[in-house]
């Protein structure tokens, strides 16, 4: 490996003439890109693919995602969205933000734009991997699923207590007509059994 001198490098840079070899995890320290498509082209410091853009960071520029300083000068770790030109990210920041957004989700954090900018990470070697966006998988909006269910009255006059609902007589839970956020048993809010809709206070 060239970075660390090891040996059990196999990974080598795709430049035709180049033999230089490194770890995937030396990748990073030896500034190597590796595009993760087709056939998973990897290439040294040398002969990476770099941005061909004009802007250039000045002394003030923060990274988008971290809010940190990106450096004065284009770099390895500093990108740019080549839509808007405007978005500066360091390359930790905008690979971790690809893992949790999956190919789909994927976009400049400033203007949106997911063609351009989604094209120009991967040949920068931005791993997109293809699955749903980390807030779509498991279980991350369950309780939006979940139905409002205990009566919120000042006083609960229900005998089984707050969580009980019966499916319809005093204990029956209304839920509030427009927020469906808060609930009340019938006769916790002095509701007639005719009475079809309730609305909470802050409604």
């Amino acid at each position: 490996c060239f970075v660390c001198g090891e040996s059990g490098a196999t990974i080598t840079c795709s430049e035709m003439g180049c033999d230089r070899s490194f770890h995937l995890p030396c990748a990073v320290e030896g500034e190597c890109v590796t595009q993760y498509f087709l056939g998973y082209s990897s290439f040294c410091w040398e002969h990476r693919p770099e941005q061909e853009v004009e802007a250039a960071p000045d002394d003030t520029t923060t990274c988008l995602i971290c809010l940190d300083l990106v450096g004065d000068r284009k770099s390895y770790s500093t990108m740019l969205c080549p839509a808007c030109q405007h978005a500066w990210f360091h390359r930790g920041c905008i690979q971790d933000q690809a893992m949790g957004a999956g190919f789909g989700h994927f976009q400049c954090p400033l203007c949106r734009d997911d063609h351009r900018f989604l094209l120009e990470m991967i040949l920068m070697g931005i791993r997109v991997p293809f699955r749903l966006p980390s807030w779509e998988r498991g279980q991350a909006y369950a309780e939006l699923q979940e139905r409002h269910s205990h009566c919120d009255a000042t006083e609960c006059l229900c005998p089984g207590g707050r969580e009980q609902a019966e499916e319809e007589g005093s204990w029956q839970l209304l839920l509030c007509s427009s927020c469906a956020g808060e609930g009340t048993h019938r006769s916790c809010s002095r509701l007639k059994n005719m009475a079809a809709s309730w609305e909470c206070n802050s409604c």
